[in-house]
């Protein structure tokens, strides 16, 4: 199966704005990140998919490929969405380009699933109260198969006995597979209500009658939304 990694980047964002393009130890984090998923080895190529013309001359400046798509998309899956039917690829993985710490294990065991499934994500279970109150951290409750039921920024499920430890907590980690037609299926889908309440783009999956299969991690990586976690990223890459 040929797997392509897409990552989609825009320079807006609301919490920490052009921090894509922010400096991490010599280079901005969208070509750490870019550079990172190449590393792996595990993808026949791999783009940064951005509405932005300088995220696309960071990137192909550096030698990487990247795709100009158009300004407005309801999400990140529906911007690689645009790009995919273009590529001549079985299946994509979505990356978000705010993540420059990639764990290849946790990657190749999404890439695998996706010769038997057609969507696939990541989850780590949590136990820190402050984490499992955070919205904004997504959470995911699955079957016994592990396909997913529902994502939500609320607490899922919410323990009426507080003194109880015996059920587990999963933080959704926002890495997607999908199969190629799978893809271009999502984006044929208007934003599903949920989805909307909730910002979160794999309840319109879901919602929709199909099914997510999730991959438990022990990989939390770290998410760069202020300018806090760059200073944490900063720290951690220095000593690579």
């Amino acid at each position: 199966m040929k797997v392509t990694a897409l990552i989609p980047a825009r320079l807006s964002s609301t919490r920490f704005d052009r921090k894509l393009l922010m400096d991490l130890c010599g280079k901005s984090i969208i070509l750490r990140t870019y550079e990172s998923v190449v590393e792996t080895g595990l993808f026949h190529s791999v783009y940064v998919v951005t509405e932005d013309q300088e995220i696309y001359d960071e990137i192909v400046n550096a030698g990487g490929n990247s795709i100009l798509s158009k300004n407005k998309h309801e999400s990140g899956s529906d911007r690689i969405a645009e790009a995919c039917k273009s590529i001549d690829s079985d299946a994509f993985v979505n990356i978000q380009g705010d993540e420059p710490f990639i764990d290849s294990f946790s990657l190749n065991k999404l890439v695998l699933e996706l010769n038997s499934s057609e969507y696939v994500s990541l989850m780590i279970n949590i136990s820190d109260s402050n984490e499992i109150n955070n919205p904004n951290n997504v959470k995911v409750i699955v079957d016994s198969d592990n396909y997913a039921l529902y994502f939500s920024r609320s607490v899922i499920p919410f323990n009426r006995d507080v003194n109880s430890n015996e059920i587990d907590y999963f933080k959704h980690i926002g890495v997607y597979g999908f199969t190629k037609q799978a893809l271009i299926n999502f984006s044929k889908l208007p934003p599903s209500k949920l989805e909307l309440v909730e910002k979160i783009e794999a309840i319109r999956i879901i919602e929709n009658g199909s099914k997510i299969k999730m991959i438990e991690t022990d990989f939390l990586g770290v998410g760069i939304d202020t300018k806090e976690d760059l200073d944490l990223a900063i720290s951690i890459w220095s000593k690579k």
